[in-house]
């Protein structure tokens, strides 16, 4: 990536960070964050949302499906919106359960991290897609798209 699109890749995994902290706080744990690394503050394990781990890459697989799909651009829009935020609720949910695995086992964390989360995003990706272009079907807007 650019210079730029780095930083605010760096920036928006900073903020997932955040959230996913936040949640764990809410939750009853416990959590220190420090820029894009979520500690146990008790065992030391940490965890760094890194370029590649911000579902990122799957939300621009996502975009790419819905922006060549023949919809009208309302639909488009609302498929990009609300995929978009799935993504990155699963994405927080990935992460925190990686935060809590690392804890506990490395060998399960490298499995969870490396395959089965990996493996999940994708097919999260898919079915969200699936799902919109079923509900552009219900709402007969691909019949109406060329008009």
């Amino acid at each position: 990536m650019t210079p730029p699109a780095q930083k605010i890749d760096q920036q928006f995994s900073r903020a997932l960070v955040k959230v996913a902290g936040g949640l764990i706080h809410l939750c009853g744990g416990k959590a220190l964050i420090q820029g894009a690394v979520l500690r146990d503050p008790v065992a030391g394990f940490a965890v760094e949302m890194r370029d590649g781990c911000n579902a990122v890459n799957v939300t621009f697989l996502l975009w790419s499906a819905v922006l060549a799909f023949p919809a009208p651009r309302k639909q488009k829009a609302l498929g990009l919106l609300a995929g978009s935020l799935i993504i990155q609720v699963v994405n927080i949910v990935r992460f925190i359960s990686l935060y809590y695995i690392g804890q506990y086992s490395l060998t399960w964390f490298d499995f969870a991290h490396g395959y089965l989360w990996e493996t999940l995003l994708v097919l999260d990706t898919m079915v969200v897609f699936w799902l919109w272009v079923n509900r552009v079907f219900r709402v007969g807007a691909v019949a109406n798209a060329g008009r």
